[in-house]
């Protein structure tokens, strides 16, 4: 088995990668943090004694380290498990002459300037955009397509810094948190698009060579994500039936924008994000070539056997493929809702879910303090339900979504919390 250099900033402990890859400890070298594991020490000692804790994950610097510790360890392979490091992934096995996904293809699905680009000039519908990089640019945007548009980071994730601007109050709003973005108000950081009204759907399965080893498309329940982060809503997604009419519609796309994008001759999994608009059309918001987040890869394990973030991760590392075809449809249709945390100190239902049906989780512990929704795919419950009908999935998630509403508590945080 070829040796590996693994980027990981994931806690050990909810995420098991000593569990999920191969002979972890003679041929798995790891970069991470002390936090991620934190309470670990024994799996990091046990499964990954070749290992280097970095103090600033996401500098240059840990960059420097890794090419260092790569290339003394004599890695073969190069692979990451978070979308944040696929391009300094890339780039390291440029610089080391590695086999994998290389910077044409992780700029590509990274950047969403250049993958709009790449997309419009194949063919495939995009919205209208355009880089941000000053407030004239923004403002000619919204003088030449107008109100509604969505500003974003062009190398987001999660719809984290994504804002919807309805009018001047959005943009001034927009451009008044400079100081306090996380991302830089600086050329090449941010763009701007239309906004698209319609269905939103997400296909995720794993590529390679730029053409699908398989996929599934689902629909989210909702039209856009951005808002759970403003309205502290549930999330949730729903596997399409082989007989909607657009999964076929969504298929075909995943399969024109993989082949238009530079590919990878690793395998690697991926997640795409759409709409369908009053015309049946799709048109393509985003792909990331990882796993997709909340429950997408349980979902997908329930209805295939396989994770995908798992299968992903381990095809970077040299290990086969699980699942080399297209599989046939499963037998029921599978969705998933994560339950948003409220503010104050958790008090958990006293009751269990009345969805008997569904794999119900609670993700806080009793005391906890919820801060609401912090980012996209927090969840202070979650559950996966498979049904015989997409419409009896959709009912079960709403109960759910209901029960929890009202049964979980969340105690002011000036206030003792009942006993």
């Amino acid at each position: 088995m070829p040796k590996v250099l693994l980027f990981s900033r994931q806690p050990l402990l909810q995420r098991p990668l000593h569990e999920w890859l191969d002979d972890t400890a003679d041929r798995v070298v790891l970069i991470t943090t002390p936090k991620a594991v934190r309470g670990a020490e024994d799996i990091l000692a046990e499964h990954f004694p070749m290992h280097r804790l970095v103090p600033d994950y996401h500098s240059w610097a840990t960059e420097a380290i890794a090419e260092e510790t790569a290339r003394a360890h004599g890695v073969d392979l190069v692979a990451s498990s978070s979308e944040n490091d696929v391009l300094r992934a890339a780039r390291l096995r440029a610089r080391l002459g590695l086999s994998g996904q290389h910077p044409a293809s992780a700029t590509a699905y990274r950047d969403k300037v250049v993958m709009k680009r790449i997309a419009r000039e194949a063919g495939i519908r995009v919205p209208e955009f355009t880089a941000v990089d000053s407030p004239a640019d923004l403002l000619d945007f919204l003088d030449a397509v107008g109100f509604p548009a969505v500003v974003k980071p062009r190398f987001g994730a999660g719809s984290e810094g994504v804002s919807v601007l309805r009018g001047p109050r959005d943009v001034t709003d927009f451009l008044d948190r400079q100081n306090a973005s996380d991302v830089p108000y600086l050329p090449g950081q941010w763009m701007v698009e239309s906004f698209v009204h319609g269905d939103f759907f997400h296909v995720d399965g794993i590529m390679r060579d730029g053409r699908a080893v398989h996929c599934w498309p689902s629909r989210y329940g909702t039209e856009g994500l951005a808002g759970r982060l403003q309205d502290h809503s549930h999330l949730s997604g729903i596997m399409l039936a082989p007989d909607d009419p657009r999964f076929g519609t969504l298929t075909r796309l995943t399969h024109e924008v993989l082949a238009a994008l530079p590919g990878s001759s690793v395998p690697l999994a991926f997640h795409l994000e759409a709409w369908t608009g009053a015309d049946g059309e799709p048109v393509l918001c985003e792909i990331a070539s990882r796993a997709g987040g909340a429950l997408i890869a349980e979902a997908y394990e329930r209805a295939f056997g396989v994770h995908l973030a798992r299968e992903g991760l381990r095809a970077q590392c040299g290990s086969p493929l699980a699942l080399t075809e297209q599989p046939p449809p499963p037998e029921g249709v599978c969705g998933w809702i994560i339950l948003p945390p409220g503010r104050g100190v958790f008090v958990p239902p006293t009751k269990p879910c009345p969805v008997t049906v569904a794999d119900f989780t609670v993700r806080l512990a009793p005391g906890a303090v919820g801060r609401g929704v912090e980012h996209l795919t927090q969840s202070a419950a979650d559950a996966l339900v498979t049904a015989d009908t997409a419409a009896r999935v959709h009912a079960y998630q709403e109960e759910i979504a209901q029960w929890w509403s009202a049964a979980a508590d969340w105690v002011p945080t000036d206030a003792e919390p009942p006993r």
